[in-house]
């Protein structure tokens, strides 16, 4: 549960008995015959894997209104302003209002030059831009405002990698998977770019870490699927069967459909990769990273796939 990117990270029991529900029904294939099978009339029968986009909560809109209220009317000094621009940022980027959430971040830099969190959001935004130099430059500020704050190594990390600077990349996946080697979401992100220097070493590597995984976190399941140690579709059962409320289903969907999607794009399964990302998206889990790179990750495979038809074109007509 990745979020991006501050630093502070009666229905229980009915989910419950759902959730026992739908394992067995996903285990015994029965959800299999009722995602191709037509209900009866008047019965409702909902699937699991299918993300219920999240609702923008209520909370966020009205304290969105009144910060707009004390902007526009209180006396307020210049470092006052600039951290209400920039929680006002933070609440519009978890909406998914990126444009707006950036200039409040631009507004507070402006204010106030020294918020290494506004740098890090603009270098998160810089990045999905393909603005490398720019995102670099960015998390860079952050870094000497203030050397630990570990995020920003994750977040550069993903630009490096974007950007084909695979060696810095891994030094800086490896800093932030040191600070924390039992989350297995850093885990993962040094995998994912592991594996494109080499599957063996990468598969050394998680085997490695995950013995040292917390195994309450339920993402320490998705690393136990890059290592073959459980199946596809155990995976999807485990995300969409131990959510006790509509947000944590909402939010492990979005984090298994990005893993898995990633995992078929290496397996060389475009279709398969694309359709996860697009329900990736579909959960409206706008905080998390998995979604926020998501539609990044979807263009960048449409082009790979673009780039090798071409080749392969090119490649017959010379033969």
């Amino acid at each position: 549960m990745l979020k991006q990117q501050t630093k502070v990270n009666t229905f229980r029991q009915s989910r419950l008995a759902l959730a026992g529900l739908l394992s067995l029904l996903l285990g015994s294939g029965i959800a299999g015959c009722a995602a191709t099978a037509p209900a009866p009339a008047g019965v409702l029968v909902e699937q699991p894997l299918t993300p219920e986009p999240m609702e923008v909560p209520y909370r966020t809109e009205i304290a969105i209104a009144r910060l707009n209220e004390i902007l526009q009317s209180a006396e307020l000094t210049e470092p006052q302003r600039a951290r209400l621009h920039y929680d006002r940022g933070v609440m519009y980027d978890s909406v998914g209002l990126a444009a707006l959430a950036r200039f409040d971040f631009m507004r507070a830099l402006r204010l106030k030059p020294d918020m290494a969190d506004a740098y890090n959001f603009i270098g998160i935004h810089h990045t999905l831009n393909g603005d490398y130099d720019s995102a670099y430059e960015a998390f860079d500020s952050a870094l000497e405002l203030e050397p630990d704050y570990q995020y920003v190594y994750l977040n550069r990390a993903i630009a490096l990698q974007y950007d084909d600077k695979l060696e810095l990349a891994l030094r800086d996946f490896k800093q932030f998977q040191s600070i924390q080697p039992e989350d297995p979401y850093r885990a993962l992100w040094l995998y994912l770019a592991q594996v494109e220097q080499s599957e063996p070493t990468a598969q050394a590597e998680l085997r490695a870490q995950f013995v040292k995984l917390d195994k309450k976190q339920w993402a320490s399941q998705i690393a136990a699927f890059y290592l073959g140690d459980i199946s596809e579709q155990q995976l999807l059962n485990i995300a969409s069967s131990n959510a006790l409320e509509p947000k944590q289903l909402a939010e492990q969907l979005c984090e298994v459909y990005f893993y898995l999607a990633k995992w078929h794009a290496l397996q060389k399964n475009p279709t398969q990769a694309i359709e996860y990302y697009k329900k990736t998206l579909a959960t409206n889990v706008y905080e998390f990273v998995e979604h926020r790179y998501a539609r990044l990750e979807m263009a960048r495979l449409r082009q790979q796939v673009v780039a090798e038809g071409a080749a392969v074109e090119d490649e017959e007509h010379v033969h």
